[in-house]
């Protein structure tokens, strides 16, 4: 019986990862540098120092991984508060159509800074039971520590539990939890393989709330079949 929806933040429920990348061409270019779309890509879902770290070294500026972190961060306060957030589509109606019926939460690498700053603003922080971020566990995406604590603040088991990812390596951190994972591919991961790591693949949050419907049993699904195990 599925009694919980775990949602990824960046790129799942907020369009933020063209943010992140406007954001990562800045910082750069401060130093002189430039960085690549396969660095950014690289960067998409992992643990915040991780993604920081990655940046740094491909990169080159004169910064470690942890100052890049907190630069990254800072900068994407200042959009947000300019009201750069934009949600991604179907988001409302998912929330809406689940309020009640489902325990929801959120379980995101971003820092609780960015997380207070982002569902406020687009007035969805108070339909969440739960949220977990990325500075409140030790082992960020792919491993599954920051979808077992939210399913334990949620009081689910994993298996009755599903997670919405953009990302493989959330999708894989989603499916070693034990979660039935459902990707949801933003512009930028929508060339990304999700066979391994994914239990069904759908075009937007419209289409995972179908089949959301089709797990609970109460609607059929319009999503798209199974990815193969």
């Amino acid at each position: 019986m599925i009694r919980a929806l775990v949602f990824d933040m960046d790129g799942l429920m907020v369009d933020t990862e063209e943010l992140y990348w406007q954001v990562g061409r800045a910082l750069a270019a401060e130093y002189g540098k430039t960085v690549s779309d396969e660095t950014l890509l690289k960067m998409t879902g992992r643990d915040r120092l991780v993604s920081s770290q990655v940046f740094a070294e491909d990169t080159g500026i004169p910064l470690g991984g942890e100052e890049v972190m907190h630069r990254r961060e800072s900068m994407m306060l200042d959009l947000f508060r300019r009201g750069e957030l934009k949600p991604m589509p179907g988001l409302r109606e998912i929330l809406d159509r689940f309020r009640g019926r489902l325990k929801l939460g959120v379980a995101t690498s971003s820092p609780r800074l960015l997380v207070e700053a982002a569902l406020p603003a687009l007035e969805v922080h108070a339909h969440f039971d739960a949220i977990t971020a990325g500075d409140e566990i030790t082992h960020g995406k792919p491993n599954p520590e920051i979808y077992l604590k939210t399913m334990g603040k949620l009081g689910a088991k994993p298996a009755e539990c599903v997670v919405l990812e953009d990302a493989p390596l959330g999708a894989t951190a989603g499916k070693a939890a034990g979660a039935y994972v459902i990707a949801v591919p933003s512009r930028l991961t929508v060339q990304a393989d999700f066979s391994q790591v994914a239990d069904a693949r759908v075009v937007d949050l419209f289409e995972a709330a179908q089949q959301i419907e089709a797990l609970l049993g109460t609607k059929p699904s319009t999503g798209r079949e199974p990815l193969p195990s």
